[in-house]
């Protein structure tokens, strides 16, 4: 994504006005982070895996993404909130987004992020951030299989940026993402560090049910739009999706 732009809809400018360090201790999370940290990631790295930092060589891209993190941060004020990442449709880039957004949010020092991915069919965020590759992540959590929420949580060689992958393929999400078990676990992940900002990967809007099943548990829906693949049409069909008051807008994303 050489740029990145939050549009934000006309019904969401007209209805809204809208012009355009580590987490404190949690026992159960504490301890897995503590028994798995994986080295710092260098530039090199981070460029392999299509992730921006501090460098010179992407700075476009890190300045987009910190862009509309405090885009974000001007909708919401300045208590944590959930945001979920849905491109319109398959090869938008939704996953590239979301994991530079939940980057752009832990370059802040007084601030961490937590990255979940939430594609039960074709999940991909522990193979860019290389974390969480044992396969034991969010459905396995959702399913009863895991009951610790922090043997789901996983280091990634980036400060402040945690990740729950999403761990074992499943075809059909919807009834997980509506229990009540997601729910807390959302309320959990909110209110145990106040500085942290949830992040959730999410399948195409258009492809599946799924995305708009989750933005229920989100505060913020960002739609991402692959520049050049999805006509006005799809957009404005896949933003139809969600509720009105809670997407902040539509990213163009020209990275795929």
């Amino acid at each position: 994504m050489s740029s990145a732009s939050l549009i934000e809809p006309q019904h969401v400018r007209d209805a809204h006005d809208i012009a355009a360090g580590m987490p404190a201790p949690r026992t159960g999370a504490s301890r897995q982070l503590a028994r798995v940290q994986p080295p710092p990631l260098s530039p090199r790295a981070l460029e392999e895996r299509r992730l921006i930092h501090r460098q010179d060589s992407v700075r476009v891209q890190a300045d987009a993404f910190r862009d509309l993190r405090t885009r974000l941060l001007n909708l919401r004020g300045n208590q944590n909130f959930i945001t979920l990442v849905a491109p319109v449709g398959r090869a938008c880039g939704g996953s590239f987004v979301a994991r530079n957004l939940a980057l752009a949010f832990a370059f802040d020092e007084a601030k961490t992020a937590l990255l979940v991915d939430c594609d039960a069919l074709h999940p991909s965020q522990h193979l860019a951030l290389a974390a969480g590759s044992d396969n034991c992540g969010l459905m396995d959590y959702l399913d009863g299989s895991v009951d610790d929420l922090g043997d789901i949580q996983y280091a990634t060689g980036i400060p402040r940026l945690q990740l729950i992958p999403n761990g074992s393929v499943r075809e059909i999400a919807g009834e997980y993402f509506t229990s009540t078990r997601a729910r807390t676990m959302i309320d959990s992940l909110r209110s145990d560090d106040p500085n942290r900002y949830v992040i959730l990967d999410a399948p195409s809007a258009l492809n599946s049910p799924d995305a708009r099943i989750l933005s229920d548990l989100a505060d913020v829906v960002v739609l991402v739009a692959g520049y050049g693949k999805v006509t006005l049409e799809a957009i404005d069909k896949a933003a139809a999706n969600f509720d009105p008051a809670k997407l902040a807008g539509i990213v163009f994303n020209d990275n795929h």
